[in-house]
C-alpha cells in the first residue's frame, strides 16, 4: 500500500521517462550506482524497479537514522545504515553481504549532492562493495529531480510537473580484489564513466519531445 501511494504521488507531481530498466536483473544481487543531484534521486531510481517486482535497499549515512521522522522512515523502508567514509572493512563486508544475499542495493558514488553540471569525483566505496559482494554494478543516470529539489532546497518554480528521466545502463561485471587499490580504482573509473554517459542521455530524455506521439516518452515508454 505504501509503495503504491508513493508511486501515485510521484507520477502526479512529475513526468517520468525510463529507459533500460530491463538491464536490472530479475533475480540475484546487484548494485545500482547513480549520480546524485537531489534528495529525491533514490526514489526515482527505485520506483521503476519496484514496479517490476523488486525492492531496492539504499545505503544511507548512519547519522540520518538518528533524525526524527526521517530515521523512522528509513528503518521502516529497510534502508541500510553506513558510516561516513567507509573507513573500516567491517562496514564494507556488511554492505557486501546485502549483495551476497541476492538483494538489490543502491548507492551514489559521489557521496554527496552535487550541482549537476559535472559529476563529483567518485568515491571508492561502491567499487569495494561490488567487488567484495561479487555482484554486477548497474550504472544509472538521471536528470530532472534537481528542478524540484536541488542542492539548495525545495523549489516551487515552473514547470508544475517537471520531467525526470532515468536511464539504466548495461551491467558492469566486476573482477578484482576489493583490497587492491588498482582494481578498486579501475572499477570506480568505469562506473563513473558509464554514469556520465547515461546522465548525458537522461538530460536529453528529460527535454520536451515535440515530435513524439502524445503520451510517449523515452524509447516509446508512456510518460506519467
Amino acid at each position: 500500500m505504501g509503495r503504491a501511494t508513493v508511486g501515485t504521488l510521484v507520477k502526479t507531481a512529475f513526468r517520468l521517462r525510463v529507459a533500460g530498466a530491463g538491464n536490472v536483473p530479475e533475480s540475484g544481487g546487484a548494485l545500482l550506482a547513480y549520480n546524485h543531484i537531489s534528495v529525491l534521486d533514490a526514489l526515482f531510481v527505485a520506483l521503476p524497479i519496484i514496479e517490476r517486482g523488486r525492492a531496492v535497499h539504499f545505503f544511507v549515512l548512519s547519522e540520518d537514522f538518528e533524525r526524527p521522522i526521517v530515521g523512522w522512515g528509513l528503518r521502516k523502508t529497510g534502508q541500510i545504515p553506513i558510516r561516513r567514509g567507509f573507513g573500516d572493512w567491517s562496514a564494507i563486508e556488511t554492505s557486501a553481504g546485502v549483495l551476497k544475499g541476492g538483494m538489490l542495493a543502491g548507492i551514489a558514488p559521489e557521496g554527496t549532492i552535487g550541482e549537476g553540471a559535472e559529476l563529483l569525483p567518485g568515491q571508492k566505496g561502491a567499487a569495494r562493495i561490488a567487488l567484495m559482494g561479487g555482484a554486477p554494478v548497474i550504472p544509472v543516470g538521471l536528470w530532472g529531480t534537481q528542478r524540484r529539489w536541488p542542492k539548495s532546497g525545495l523549489s516551487l518554480s515552473l514547470p508544475v510537473r517537471p520531467t525526470v528521466a532515468v536511464f539504466y545502463g548495461e551491467p558492469i561485471h566486476t573482477e578484482g580484489d576489493p583490497k587492491r587499490r588498482p582494481d578498486v580504482q579501475a572499477l570506480t573509473d568505469r562506473i563513473m564513466e558509464d554514469i556520465a554517459g547515461l546522465v548525458a542521455q537522461a538530460r536529453r530524455g528529460s527535454q520536451p519531445a515535440p515530435h513524439s506521439s502524445p503520451g510517449q516518452g523515452a524509447e516509446g515508454r508512456p510518460t506519467s
